[in-house]
């Protein structure tokens, strides 16, 4: 059975607009108006047992609503969600056992007391057994390489030191469902890497089923091999990460480098020159045609090395969001925006409004 099963998820946000100035305040005083936010619009996607999932999309496409929804903190407004069987806002102890959200934008741990008082409580607040405890942080500390940070307070620790820290806070009770919303955000490269490091791994050991939004694209190349792309609230794409580069990217980049400069009219023939560079020179070319045109590369020029590479995942996903603006229109047409003073209650389909 999937782990996760997601069916015309709705999230609206029925929020207050007061124009500006002190006229605006009084007409809000005595008239209010609203404005409805449609975070999550009509999403349906599974996600099956042991898979490492990338959520994809710009900031306000709704990625953070839709884990605060599986992850219990948001009620939807219409639609059905399912996380391991359960629903997640009714918020059972079966279900939060199982499951863990980490954000990179905030944090659990204690500011400031050492980081093993938070263990020592997420030990207390999930009743885990002393020996289990012990045996998950021994493997958590190996893993993250937490050896000498525990006893710091928090506040003296780096951003990357904190961030393996609320990961080890968050996976003490050994969750099978694992949301991670920016995990990375704001470290350098080399953290980046250590924390990627320890996602795939803890994937492979535990089985664990991650769902993972972020906007470094080096994340999802290296952790996923599905992504979901979601774009002002609709689910644009579900599907392999190749596939969509094949769809929307239909070109490699092959890099060349020469044993002598070569003029830019020796190269054209062959491709689009995207850089020239003395004795090296980078040509976008069709992807149908790639292993032609090397060949030819490496027969009409002294060609001393040679490289075929995918397009960077960056411009994959500025691609589909490119094609999902000129839908916007058409998407317009089929979900009308709900009127603005009123909110929902002129046309009410008997949706609820609860929020966190």
């Amino acid at each position: 059975m999937p782990v996760i099963e997601v069916l015309h998820l709705h999230k609206y946000y029925r929020v207050h607009y007061k124009a500006p100035g002190l006229m605006g305040s009084l007409r809000a005083f005595f008239r209010r108006r609203y404005q409805v936010i449609r975070a999550v619009e009509d999403i349906s996607f599974t996600i099956e047992p042991g898979e490492i999932v990338g959520f994809l999309g710009p900031n306000g496409a709704g990625k953070t609503t839709t884990l605060k929804i599986l992850a219990g903190l948001l009620h939807p407004t219409a639609g059905e969600a399912r996380v391991l069987g359960f629903i997640p806002q009714r918020r059972e102890r079966a279900f939060l056992r199982q499951i863990t959200l980490v954000m990179g934008q905030k944090q659990q741990l204690l500011w400031d007391l050492p980081a093993m008082e938070t263990f020592l409580l997420n030990q207390a607040v999930y009743g885990i057994p002393e020996a289990e405890f012990r045996r998950t942080l021994n493997e958590l500390v190996e893993l993250l390489d937490l050896e000498g940070l525990l006893t710091k307070q928090v506040r003296k620790l780096s951003l990357g030191e904190r961030m393996k820290c609320e990961l080890a806070a968050a996976l003490l009770h050994r969750p099978r469902v694992l949301f991670l919303d920016e995990p990375t955000i704001g470290l350098d490269v080399t953290m980046q890497a250590r924390i990627r490091d320890f996602i795939r791994e803890y994937n492979r050991r535990t089985g664990a089923t991650v769902l993972l939004t972020s906007h470094y694209m080096a994340d999802v190349a290296a952790l996923c091999r599905r992504v979901l792309v979601i774009h002002r609230g609709h689910l644009l794409y579900d599907g392999d990460l190749e596939a969509l580069a094949e769809r929307v990217t239909p070109y490699r980049i092959v890099r060349v480098t020469m044993a002598q400069p070569i003029p830019m009219s020796a190269l054209t023939p062959f491709g689009e020159v995207l850089s020239l560079n003395s004795h090296r020179a980078e040509l976008q070319v069709p992807r149908a045609r790639t292993a032609e045109i090397a060949a030819a590369l490496l027969t009409a020029l002294p060609v001393t090395d040679l490289a075929i590479e995918e397009p960077p995942v960056e411009e994959v996903i500025r691609r589909v969001f490119a094609e999902a603006t000129q839908l916007e229109p058409e998407l317009a047409a089929r979900w009308p925006e709900p009127p603005e003073e009123t909110g929902l209650e002129a046309e009410d389909p008997g949706w609820t409004d609860e929020e966190a």
